[in-house]
């Protein structure tokens, strides 16, 4: 049961019923499932279905032979066939199976994990751009998918290809972590029934993804996960980030240094601030490439502050990354006390590390905010910032603005509290400030609305009163 993928499951549904080929490109960071829903679709239909997967670092000799290998469970009732000599006579092969069927069904081929395919010199893309050209692009119930967790190379090699791939993608496909509603629907299919407190806990350091996910106990509170999934002896999720990495990107300790880099700033870090910290040069296209491989697999985000036309700022938004640069970068060589996780809740760090993970979720879920505020007019969702050099001017920071078409701006104030938040003297004098701030460097002839986005709510008291148009709370998110 496919569950929290409503949206891509039409989508198949729509290229399945489809009277013409079908080419496909599925992209999505490792471990969020994109095998599990292509197979799981297209299991349920009538159609004949070939599989073969990419195989991390593997020579070109070995990827035939499990290329052939796939072909022989499919079509010689696992009778081994001989190992092609290169993908034309790979293609060509596993063309001639299709040819030979004697029904009418939808054929569908998902090669999975293609860029480890498409090695330097295999000549995989040229054997693709061939037979898709020349025999399966004519074909009225042909589908094919390609698919890989290197969004960046998908990209570049198939989507914006410049020789025979050129436009040739019928439907792309961007798979992204599941929402906090989305976590909410499939732990309870698995019969893990938890508070929205308790998810929320598990989403600020698994994030949305289902292959973490599936080491949730139901017997466990979130903390008593946490604790078993990344600090127990043999915890499973332990060394995922450097394999992550290592499975995503090419000299992937030069990403891990750029993503811890981008994290040490929770409003995110500019771009000549990345250069003048970084090791890599501006020029030559290195930086570039990674922001961007970095984006395209959602690590990282990159917006540009609200009524600015340039200077891009980058910040880490993905909350399993954010997790381990916290936590476990110092520790995983350590042996940690039994309770370790438990410990920390009542430590500054964990504050501090809490409310920068709250506020990568609220960034991920400005749908559900958006509607919450019931704003119909929202423009440009943005957020700003004044960095001072003299003692004398203020400095202000707003967490989430919300640019609207009827003559008002809504701004947003992020708070992670375990408690309901209350907003008291110093605090309310603080945001007056921020306010006014915001309005004289701006400029703004616009009314100023004030919300609070607090996973326990907001005490009313003259403060809240008096300042506070809207609260959005932790029941929020999880409405669709």
């Amino acid at each position: 049961m496919l569950i929290g993928r409503k949206k891509e499951i039409k989508t198949l549904e729509k290229v399945y019923q489809s009277s013409n080929a079908e080419f496909i490109v599925l992209y999505g960071r490792r471990r969020i499932g994109k095998t599990f829903l292509i197979r799981a679709f297209f299991n349920q239909q009538d159609c004949l279905f070939f599989q073969s997967t990419g195989l991390q670092n593997g020579a070109l000799k070995k990827q035939l032979l499990h290329f052939a290998e796939a072909i022989s469970q499919l079509f010689t009732h696992g009778v081994q066939i001989k190992t092609p000599s290169s993908w034309e006579e790979a293609f060509r092969t596993l063309n001639q199976f299709i040819e030979n069927q004697v029904n009418n069904k939808k054929v569908v081929v998902f090669m999975d994990e293609i860029p480890w395919m498409a090695t330097a010199k295999s000549g995989f893309l040229e054997a693709l751009d061939y037979y898709w050209n020349h025999y399966w692009s004519a074909k009225t119930n042909f589908i094919l998918v390609v698919c890989g967790s290197s969004a960046s190379w998908l990209i570049k090699n198939i989507i914006y290809n410049k020789g025979g791939l050129h436009n040739r993608c019928t439907c792309e496909m961007k798979l992204a972590p599941f929402s906090l509603e989305e976590t909410h629907l499939y732990l309870t299919h698995r019969t893990i029934h938890l508070s929205k407190s308790h998810v929320l806990e598990l989403y600020m350091a698994l994030g949305g993804i289902p292959y973490y996910l599936n080491y949730v106990e139901k017997s466990l509170s979130a903390a008593e996960n946490i604790q078993n999934i990344f600090f127990a002896r043999n915890a499973p999720l332990r060394d995922e980030f450097q394999k992550l990495f290592n499975s995503l990107f090419h000299e992937a300790s030069n990403y891990i240094e750029l993503i811890k880099l981008i994290a040490k700033k929770k409003e995110g870090m500019s771009r000549a601030e990345i250069e003048s910290l970084s090791k890599l040069s501006p020029g030559g296209g290195r930086l570039t490439d990674r922001l961007n491989n970095l984006v395209q697999t959602h690590f990282i985000d990159v917006y540009i502050p609200w009524e600015k036309q340039r200077g891009e700022y980058f910040k880490v938004i993905d909350e399993f990354c954010l997790f381990y640069i916290y936590w476990l970068f110092s520790n995983k060589s350590k042996q940690l006390p039994e309770h370790y996780w438990l410990k920390q809740i009542e430590k500054p760090i964990y504050h501090v590390w809490a409310g920068y993970a709250f506020e990568a979720i609220c960034y991920k879920h400005t749908n559900h905010i958006v509607q919450a505020l019931n704003i119909k007019t929202a423009e440009n969702i943005a957020s700003w910032r004044l960095v001072t050099r003299k003692k004398e001017q203020k400095g202000a920071q707003i967490d989430l603005l919300i640019d609207r078409s009827d003559d008002a701006i809504t701004l947003c104030e992020i708070k992670y509290t375990d408690k309901i938040f209350i907003i008291d003297k110093s605090y309310a004098e603080a945001l007056k400030s921020k306010i006014k701030v915001f309005k004289e460097h701006t400029h703004t002839n616009k009314h100023i609305f004030l919300a609070i986005i607090s996973a326990n709510g907001l005490k009313q008291n003259d403060y809240s009163k008096e300042l506070v148009s809207n609260v959005v709370t932790l029941d929020d998110f999880f409405h669709s």
